[in-house]
């Protein structure tokens, strides 16, 4: 038996990287899964490999349920437009993961307002909005789990002086991230009057190596030796969606750090590991 055996389940940004291993992880632990993203066929993105049609045929290859839903989670009208094809495929949802980032490294001085909104819109309001029509199916019946990927970005460099005046143009996707983390907690508060539900987030422990952090250049190609497989995070959302709401309800995390503390890996490097996480991972 599976972890998720007949569990409905919505991932987002399931084209390729973390979504895509999610993805297969959950349908290999017997998940109903719909896979969201706006890249339906290989191609249709102009930058990045990976589409929805590989990581289902991926999924169905090896005997998993899986179907394609393409998406801007950026929209309201989109969002539910998600959940209720995820519905008439499978039934009502028991988990979603919030995996889709838009992410630009441009210094505020020479961000766009335009990109700034939009990155907004998909990383926090996106978020938001699937998580509200989704409870409607969890809430009834007091139970579902919702876990939001974050980032190590969401730490932040803290205050001045600082002798590291390099800018980098990661302050819009630090500030993404630490929203979704208080968003995490506010809302993990709000539904535990539920009992059995689950409002968590996790963050790789190190920079995994995927077609958009190569193209970023946060990574030095997809085999970096200083980055984590996209397996690790997979492992570690699945912990989240199928522990007890009363164990990891309202937890911020990291990827390495949780596997350990779960005896799923023995040796444990990265954020919240050897280094601290966000404040957020430590209340």
């Amino acid at each position: 038996m599976g972890k998720l055996d007949g569990k409905v389940t919505i991932v987002t940004g399931a084209s390729r990287g973390i979504g895509q291993a999610i993805a297969e992880l959950f349908a290999a632990e017997g998940a109903r899964v719909v896979c969201a993203a706006r890249t339906l066929n290989e191609g249709d993105h102009a930058l990045l490999e990976g589409s929805l049609a590989r990581t289902v045929a991926r999924i169905r290859g090896a005997g998993g349920q899986a179907t394609a839903v393409a998406a801007d989670v950026s929209t309201e009208p989109a969002c539910l437009a998600l959940v209720e094809q995820a519905r008439a495929a499978y039934g009502p949802i028991d988990v979603l993961v919030n995996n889709a980032a838009l992410s630009y490294f441009i210094p505020v001085t020479e961000f766009p307002a335009n990109r700034w909104m939009r990155a907004f819109a998909v990383d926090v309001h996106g978020p938001f909005m699937l998580s509200k029509e989704v409870l409607k199916d969890m809430i009834p019946r007091q139970a579902g789990a919702i876990v939001n990927v974050s980032s190590g970005a969401a730490i932040g460099p803290g205050r001045g002086p600082y002798a590291d005046k390099t800018v980098r143009g990661g302050t819009m996707y630090g500030a993404v991230k630490a929203a979704l983390e208080r968003f995490t907690q506010g809302l993990a508060q709000e539904v535990a009057q539920y009992g059995g539900i689950t409002v968590a987030a996790v963050s790789p422990s190190r920079v995994v190596p995927t077609p958009g952090t190569v193209f970023h250049k946060l990574v030095n190609g997809m085999d970096d030796p200083r980055g984590e497989p996209p397996s690790m995070m997979a492992r570690a959302v699945l912990l989240l969606a199928t522990e007890p709401a009363e164990r990891v309800n309202g937890r911020v995390t990291y990827s390495q750090q949780i596997l350990k503390e779960y005896g799923l890996t023995q040796q444990a490097s990265g954020r919240g590991a050897d280094t601290p996480g966000s404040g957020y991972s430590q209340i």
